[in-house]
């Protein structure tokens, strides 16, 4: 991908104030687009903002927006398109993960990870839609390596991951005749800031790492410029032949589950 490809294009990444879609922000910055970037940590936000234009970026909105509310979910186009003249590629990466089984999942999560995993994805799609049309443009959405493959103690999380492949196959299907492309990135183990939420210390940390380094064939964790390079591959004219597809980035972990 030359930094012509993206020069120019309008780029809205969902989740961007830290893992991977903060990796993401920062590789298409690198190639001169606008960039809207939206997260819950406004200071984290902002600190991504700075980078990217930092980086090549052209111009950088932030939008605070909180993905269980759908008023804050249907601002992030609104916004995007009062500052910009269009929108070239959409990609969905804000997400929630609650662990829980069928014995102990509180229902309250179930609905908080379908609002935030699912339907704010389908609502800012629905939004975006008209103006990739105009643009021939694409949709990447960040799925799991769970929506393909069952993971004890993440039922309800696992769920929405499948219905978020779902949903990028079926949209690829109704709107390829139409120019759109749709596909997903589904990564497994990644190093970012929810796992670390889970654990005391940075030594429980890294045990955790460890231990899941260890079931996967390539030996290790996967990193977030890894899933940026998905990202921008599946954005760029190099997989124009390729819709409703959905990429997993495991190590081979599938292949030997």
């Amino acid at each position: 991908m030359t930094a012509m490809e993206f020069s120019d294009k309008v780029v809205v990444i969902t989740g961007a104030s830290s893992g991977i879609g903060r990796a993401a922000a920062l590789a298409f910055a690198e190639h001169g687009c606008f960039l809207t970037i939206t997260g819950r940590n406004l200071e984290n936000l902002n600190a991504v903002a700075a980078l990217c234009k930092s980086k090549g970026a052209k111009d950088v909105l932030t939008v605070k927006a909180e993905f269980e509310n759908m008023q804050e979910v249907e601002s992030v186009i609104e916004m995007t398109v009062s500052r910009f003249p269009r929108i070239d590629i959409l990609v969905n990466n804000a997400g929630l993960n609650i662990t829980g089984t069928l014995e102990n999942g509180k229902m309250d999560d179930f609905d908080r990870l379908f609002q935030v995993n699912v339907k704010s994805m389908v609502r800012i799609t629905q939004q975006a839609m008209p103006y990739l049309l105009k643009t021939n443009g694409n949709v990447v959405n960040i799925s799991s390596y769970c929506a393909e493959k069952q993971v004890t103690n993440y039922l309800f999380y696992c769920m929405t991951k499948a219905a978020v492949n779902q949903f990028t196959r079926t949209t690829a299907l109704d709107y390829a005749p139409k120019g759109v492309r749709v596909n997903a990135v589904c990564p497994y183990a990644v190093y970012t800031g929810v796992a670390r939420d889970r654990f005391e210390t940075s030594e429980q940390l890294d045990q955790f790492y460890e231990n899941v380094a260890a079931g996967i064939p390539l030996g290790r964790i996967g990193k977030v410029d890894e899933c940026a390079n998905a990202i921008l591959f599946m954005a760029s004219d190099r997989s124009a032949w390729t819709t409703g597809q959905c990429l997993v980035l495991d190590g081979a972990k599938s292949l030997a589950s």
